[in-house]
């Protein structure tokens, strides 16, 4: 935690005094493991022989389909440092990317050693574990499957490349073993797997025609290919037989998702507001790859290539290399620049092949130093020289990339143990859904939303689940647009209503709802004009207004006004306000025209210095005339909020914002004037809550409300 000041430091450490975890997620799969040391299996309980997970996409629960190898790993090294002393579960996942993630370097130095000399093997070693990105993602406290994602692809092209070059029919078998294996796990360890089998499976096909028809020699490819792809599909499917299913239908729904349309249409869609999914700029690409490796990775595939059309040169340069890998390389590489655009996390895909050229790029130069004419110690020194030149700026932009805050805090750990102790079992918790992987494994409470979202992966297999309590149409980005619906209301009663309808109902109002109206956009529209009203009036409005007959409107109100609905608590926290741009978009989604607008909504920090402020997203004034601008605009009203008490003032008819001093956090927020009374205000601007939801628990930036 070298960006935070010493002093702030214990607010970000657990009771271990080891820092919080960095990437919330990293909490889903310590619930996993704990769960699988608890009992056995992954889920919390097995429905008509289907895990399931109850705390995620409550209600009702979500199939459980995600890759155990990260919590076999963290089972099993668990159990085996408790033989010699007693460390708890969350050191053990905390430390774990720690070991895994210079693997990958390990790895790509072998890899890279089998073609060029061990200059060019150490530098693609050190490039891989200092790849921006990468390093970020493997740090102590970052415990999710990035760790495996560079590790399993360098295993199985390498074991795959080694059985194709290999003129031993043992070797042969075995490294078409070793490949197979490395895939296996690949499998296990991630559910984008897919991506490096359909490259292989693709390129050898195209390559095994094209040499059919060149009259080249191709026995040993076809027979390295065919075992590789028979084997791991059966591997693969035995061991989960949905894999198969993932496999043949998950390119269709990749095709389906490149579309115009989301996958959620017409509900908003939410992956487009998580960063990692966005589409990065050539300057973050550049970033996070890292510049070395991206120059030298680069560099290097047009330097290969230059080598392999001379046969002069690359028997002297590079007499291990063919056309085989290099093709394989070149499509690796172009594969990993078209992932880019479904999100900036896909660079790690990019990073093995760019990390294999690079590392045979300099040592292409190492040979042409060598080649010199010069005394041996004077080129020992420049090849040290030239390894210095490429390395060190690698290691130091590693370095400034690898300074971490963590994802939680004791105000979110503490109130997340006050859930445990003081509320049902069955009480849900509702909250940003960035936070829910937290509450749901230390609160040990279901959440209504979590980190897997819409649990995009599990859009190919939904059809197949055996679960009558399960829709296909479930999960799906409606929750988001609930919950941000919730809070961007200004009446009390229909964003109670919406909190109760998700605790208890789940999805299945609207659901029901469809196969009346034939139109989610219709649905919606009836959907937030019954829950605002008791149970007799909605039941008028649906039968008088909307001609539902008596027995379908009492199948809709079973949901959206359940007899008896399961406890709820809405948890609100201060981080919520740099992201409620967000909230107030979904919420306000507009389904008959699939869009939401981009309302008023700036946030910073403010100084107050005699009275006098300003803040760093532009607001000034002066507290005593009540004086107040935001980028020289007078706002609608004025909103001081401190120390529990409200004070606002109505200062321009005329303006379209409202600002939001909360001078107890110094933060300046400006809102559009639509949210001035909004639950998101009263809750998390005001923190005053309404007239039935109270504050149970408070502490310095966290509000449990029941």
């Amino acid at each position: 935690m070298q960006g935070i000041p010493d002093d702030q430091k214990a607010f970000y450490e657990d009771q271990n005094g080891l820092p919080y975890m960095y990437e919330l997620d990293s909490y889903y799969n310590y619930r996993l493991t704990e769960n699988y040391l608890d009992h056995g299996y992954l889920g919390d309980t097995v429905i008509n022989g289907t895990e399931w997970d109850l705390h995620s996409y409550y209600p009702p629960g979500v199939p459980l389909d995600y890759p155990p190898l990260i919590v076999y790993l963290a089972a099993f090294i668990y159990k085996l440092v408790n033989i010699f002393s007693q460390i708890p579960l969350s050191t053990v996942c905390f430390w774990i990317p720690a070991f895994i993630g210079p693997l990958a370097g390990v790895v790509a130095y072998l890899f890279v050693r089998r073609f060029t000399n061990e200059y060019g093997a150490l530098a693609a070693g050190i490039l891989t574990v200092t790849a921006p990105l990468y390093l970020a993602r493997t740090v102590p406290g970052w415990f999710d499957t990035d760790m495996f994602n560079i590790i399993f692809p360098l295993l199985v092209v390498w074991f795959f490349f080694e059985a194709v070059e290999s003129r031993n029919t043992k070797k042969q078998v075995l490294f078409t073993f070793l490949s197979v294996f490395s895939m296996f796990l690949f499998e296990m360890a991630w559910n984008g797997w897919q991506y490096l089998f359909y490259i292989i499976t693709i390129f050898c096909i195209v390559y095994i025609i094209h040499g059919k028809i060149k009259g080249n020699n191709i026995k040993n490819i076809f027979n390295v290919f065919i075992p590789f792809f028979i084997v791991s599909i059966v591997l693969i499917c035995i061991t989960n037989f949905s894999n198969i299913i993932d496999f043949i239908y998950g390119p269709l729904e990749l095709i389906k998702m490149s579309g115009s349309r989301s996958s959620w249409y017409p509900w908003p869609d939410l992956y487009s507001s998580i960063s990692e999914l966005r589409r990065p700029s050539i300057e973050e690409f550049i970033a996070k790859v890292g510049p070395v490796l991206f120059g030298l990775g680069i560099i290097g595939i047009f330097l290969i290539l230059r080598l392999l059309v001379n046969n002069e040169l690359k028997e002297r340069f590079l007499n291990k290399m063919n056309w085989f890998l290099y093709v394989l390389l070149v499509i690796w590489t172009i594969t990993g620049i078209v992932s880019l655009f479904k999100g900036i996390r896909f660079i790690l895909l990019l990073i093995p092949p760019l990390v294999i050229s690079a590392g045979i790029m300099v040592g292409i130069c190492i040979e042409y130093i060598r080649a010199l004419k010069e005394k041996e110690i004077l080129i020992k020194f420049m090849c040290l020289t030239f390894m210095i030149i490429i390395l060190i700026p690698a290691v130091l932009n590693a370095y400034e990339s690898s300074l971490l805050t963590p994802g939680t805090d004791d105000d979110l750990w503490n109130s997340a143990v006050w859930i445990q102790n003081n509320t049902p079992k069955n009480t849900v918790i509702i909250t940003e859904w960035s936070y829910g992987h937290f509450f749901a494994a230390i609160a040990d409470r279901p959440v209504a939303f979590d980190g897997r979202s819409a649990y995009i992966e599990t859009l190919p297999l939904r059809q197949f689940y055996n679960n009558s309590t399960f829709n296909p149409q479930s999960p799906s980005t409606s929750r988001e647009y609930w919950i941000d619906r919730a809070f961007c209301t200004n009446n009390e009663s229909l964003s109670e209503g919406i909190f109760r309808m998700l605790s208890t109902g789940g999805d299945n109002g609207y659901l029901v709802l469809d196969k009346y109206t034939g139109n989610t956009s219709k649905s919606v529209e009836i959907i937030n004009k019954i829950l605002g009203v008791n149970k007799s009036s909605a039941m008028k409005i649906l039968t008088d207004d909307y001609k539902l007959s008596q027995e379908e409107a009492e199948e809709v109100l079973k949901y959206t006004h359940p007899d008896n609905s399961n406890p709820f608590v809405i948890v609100t926290h201060d981080y919520m306000i740099n992201h409620a741009k967000w909230i107030f978009y979904f919420g306000e989604w507009d389904l008959s025209k699939n869009s939401g607008k981009n309302y008023t909504y700036s946030t910073g920090a403010l100084n107050i210095t005699s009275n006098k402020f300003k803040s760093n997203n532009n607001v000034t004034g002066d507290l005593t005339t009540n004086y107040i601008t935001w980028n020289g605009k007078v706002p609608y009203c004025e909103i001081i909020v401190e120390n529990n008490k409200i004070d606002k003032h109505y200062l321009n008819k005329n303006s379209d914002f409202c600002i939001f001093l909360l001078t107890d956090i110094n933060r300046s927020v400006v809102v559009d004037k639509r949210f001035e009374n909004s639950m998101f205000a009263k809750l998390v601007l005001e923190k005053s809550g309404s007239n039935n939801l109270k504050p149970a628990y408070k502490n310095k930036s966290v509000i449990v409300w029941k």
